[in-house]
């Protein structure tokens, strides 16, 4: 069985999972496969979008009924939720349509806002508008990017992509040095 297969028969599977939980490769990737031919983008952005929903409704469910005991139960949530309901207090619309947009609050964020006193039918709206803007915005930036990849790649060979591959390797590889040298060198002095 080939790849395209494997796309079309778990594709759209794989693309609610990652959407109910985090999203955004996924979504990216999906985008790209919808670029090649093997997913609908319609469809990748609807599964994305109603997964999307419903995880966050879920989250916001267990913040709203367990959201003190699940906090306690669980520290390493509370930095992110407390980022969450800092940002809640001053603008609750805004937060919850780019809950899912924000670095570390993907999870932590619908449940900061169930732990508010935001309204539930408030929630419900606002987080319908914010998925369904998400996966269009998140599936076309893979689409764009899986279209132009694949008028990059037409005319290149085997060994083109294989050295292409050697030299992001030797990048990262020599990045990856640099790093480690200036963290065993320490902070550098700015006296002469």
């Amino acid at each position: 069985m080939d790849i395209g297969a494997l796309i079309q028969s778990y594709g759209y599977a794989a693309v609610g999972m990652g959407a109910f939980l985090e999203g955004e490769s996924v979504l990216l990737l999906a985008g790209a496969a919808a670029a090649r031919g093997h997913l609908s983008l319609p469809a990748v952005i609807a599964v994305a979008a109603a997964a999307s929903f419903v995880g966050d409704q879920l989250f916001f469910q267990v913040g709203r009924r367990h959201g003190s005991a699940l906090l306690a139960r669980f520290p390493a949530l509370a930095p992110g939720a407390a980022r969450a309901s800092t940002l809640l207090e001053r603008h609750h619309v805004l937060l919850i349509l780019a809950v899912r947009f924000l670095y570390g609050l993907r999870i932590a964020g619908p449940i900061a806002i169930g732990m508010s006193r935001v309204p539930w039918p408030r929630f419900l709206v606002l987080n319908f508008i914010g998925a369904a803007a998400w996966a269009v915005l998140i599936a076309g930036l893979g689409w764009g990017g899986g279209h132009a990849l694949g008028r990059l790649m037409q005319g290149v060979d085997a060994d083109e992509l294989w050295g292409l591959a050697a030299l992001a390797l030797a990048l990262v590889a020599w990045r990856m040095a640099r790093r480690g040298v200036r963290r065993a060198i320490g902070p550098r002095s700015r006296e002469p």
